[in-house]
């Protein structure tokens, strides 16, 4: 099937954790809410051979925050299926503030998708996802208050 990249913003509260969980109920109940095979988030991930080959090429495919904003190996296990934060020196090189807007996250993921070379898009935000299976997540700001995270990565074979 190939890889897929995912993006989304979502509320955020101080809690990473929390945020996730609320992206992931609302994307399932887009994806799958009307689905008689999954009747809940639970239900999905014990289907271990749709989830283990498969996936759904989206947020769902991530299982955890990490706490580091070290970039993940391939060479670990450990590291698939996580989300963590973007290093801070790596959202100030995109965003030229330790404190981005969802307007200017929004802006460069639109100009991530348009890349017209694979070069362009290696050097974009959603370049700095380099593993499959695995998410990074920014802090937005509106105004000086921290209300959104800004959520990528990327899943499939």
């Amino acid at each position: 099937m190939g890889a897929s990249g995912w993006d989304y913003v979502t509320r955020y509260d101080g809690d990473a954790e929390a945020a996730l969980a609320a992206l992931q109920d609302r994307v399932f109940q887009e994806e799958y809410g009307d689905h008689a095979h999954y009747r809940s988030l639970k239900d999905l991930y014990e289907d271990e051979e749709f989830m283990g080959t498969e996936g759904t090429h989206t947020i769902l495919d991530i299982d955890r925050v990490v706490a580091s904003d070290d970039p993940p190996t391939q060479s670990g296990t450990a590291d698939y299926g996580t989300l963590r934060p973007l290093a801070l020196s790596r959202v100030a090189h995109h965003f030229g503030t330790d404190r981005p807007s969802v307007e200017q996250y929004d802006k460069l993921v639109t100009a991530a998708h348009e890349a017209t070379s694979h070069e362009e898009h290696q050097q974009s935000l959603l370049g700095e996802c380099q593993m499959r299976w695995t998410g990074y997540y920014i802090v937005l700001y509106t105004g000086d208050s921290p209300t959104h995270l800004g959520i990528f990565g990327s899943s499939g074979d």
